[in-house]
């Protein structure tokens, strides 16, 4: 573990604590922090704007847990978005600020622009690709210039396909050009649920995608290149025979951040670029109408403020059930858990990806358990432990990262495995020679 100076009294401060999301990150890094050895103990506190109800939370954690020194031993920072100072005050104690306040578009760059002036990394749980973007283009310079690394989408958006992608890579006997990734969630009796926050984000986010447009062309990237056969995007609904049910194109971050990652890689390593499509299975044809259905409500709606205000106030309706303003029940986050299988392609280690078509594939799959709160926080700790104990494996200066790009030298992949997530082979294949 980093040492704690005295100017720095925490290893990690979760910011946002009470919040839904916040209260699962706080019993994880409870958990985590009474593992560690007692000569080598992790520090930590908590972080919002009402310091009665972080008291509240930990008392509830401290009854959940069976752990009574947590409502009286964890230190409390009352810091609001809204004050510059209160946010530094909090950036300052801290090695590794968690932030956990969401929707990001609207929160989240007071934090991270307080923690690149105030020498704190950051990491969050994003799944906006605009903010997420917009953070790289308007503070990798200044990060890198501080030494801090601010590293977004550390939840089930999106390690589990960044980190599933590297993982694949590093199993195939050659050169992988493409993968194709099909995410699967399985629910028990009481089906499963997201929280509002998550709602909210998809709802500005999607109304606001011509301006992620305009973002991107500031960037002025070209093309990465596509090595060996180029493959294409499928159709918006098709029956998948890799996983024997509908899907559609992942709606979330992991395609964006998993480009970003390769584009990394690409220009600072020297890695061979990987084209990547994800999916998502949503069932049977009673699912696909109701997809279509709700899809194209969801559309129109998102185009008008009125639509967007009712979309807000009425997650539970408008989503199917899929979305509440109260989040899943314990008993639908135990039930719950979630596969992402890639099937790779590419070259084995004796043939050039410029002669003829792909000769080897690749299947493998992350598991872990319910992906909203269980996975998500499982990853946002590791991530930030990873941190604190292999920052010399990180890229040699800080700035803003990928997952992938910022831990793909780290032993992250071994620590989410320790702590539920399995990585792992399915098939390799190579063709027979004639």
């Amino acid at each position: 573990m980093e040492a704690v100076t005295s100017s720095r009294p925490y290893h990690i401060v979760v910011f946002g604590a009470s919040g839904f999301t916040g209260k699962f990150v706080v019993e994880e890094v409870a958990r985590y922090a009474a593992e560690s050895p007692r000569d080598n103990r992790l520090t930590w506190a908590v972080a919002g704007r009402s310091v009665q109800r972080l008291k509240g939370m930990l008392k509830q954690a401290a009854d959940r847990l069976a752990m009574p020194e947590l409502s009286t031993d964890i230190d409390i920072i009352a810091a609001d978005v809204s004050s510059k100072e209160s946010l530094a005050n909090m950036c300052q104690q801290a090695i590794v600020i968690l932030n956990c306040v969401g929707p990001y578009r609207f929160y989240g760059e007071p934090v991270v622009a307080a923690c690149v002036e105030n020498g704190a990394h950051y990491i969050d749980i994003c799944g906006e690709p605009q903010f997420l973007e917009r953070m790289q283009l308007e503070y990798h310079t200044k990060a890198s210039a501080t030494g801090v690394y601010v590293i977004g989408s550390c939840g089930f958006d999106s390690i589990p396909a960044d980190l599933g992608i590297l993982y694949t890579q590093s199993h195939f006997k050659g050169t992988l050009t493409a993968v194709e990734s099909f995410l699967t969630i399985s629910s028990g009796p009481e089906g499963t649920c997201g929280h509002d926050a998550t709602w909210r984000s998809a709802v500005h986010g999607f109304a606001d995608s011509g301006a992620l447009r305009q973002l991107r062309r500031k960037f002025d990237h070209k093309p990465l290149p596509v090595v060996g056969t180029k493959v294409r995007p499928r159709g918006f609904v098709f029956f998948s025979r890799e996983i024997m049910q509908y899907a559609i194109p992942f709606m979330g971050s992991d395609p964006s951040v998993v480009k970003r990652t390769q584009r990394f890689l690409y220009q600072e390593k020297s890695r061979s670029p990987i084209q990547y499509y994800a999916y998502v299975g949503v069932g049977g044809l009673c699912s696909v109408a109701k997809l279509f259905c709700g899809g194209l409500l969801f559309g129109i709606m998102v185009r008008f403020s009125l639509g967007r205000k009712l979309l807000t106030m009425f997650p539970r309706f408008f989503s199917f059930g899929l979305f509440s303003k109260a989040g899943p029940t314990i008993k639908q986050i135990e039930d719950t858990c979630f596969n992402m299988t890639f099937f790779g392609e590419g070259y084995a280690e004796a043939a050039d990806p410029s002669q003829g078509p792909p000769n080897a594939k690749i299947c493998t799959e992350v598991m872990g358990a319910e992906p909203g709160y269980v996975a998500t926080v499982i990853a946002m700790v590791q991530a930030a432990v990873t941190l604190l104990k292999e920052k010399h494996c990180l890229p040699m200066r800080g700035g803003v990262y990928t997952p992938g790009s910022a831990f793909y030298n780290t032993s992250l992949i071994d620590r989410l495995h320790n702590r539920g997530f399995k990585f792992s082979v399915r098939t390799y294949q190579e063709a027979t020679k004639a």
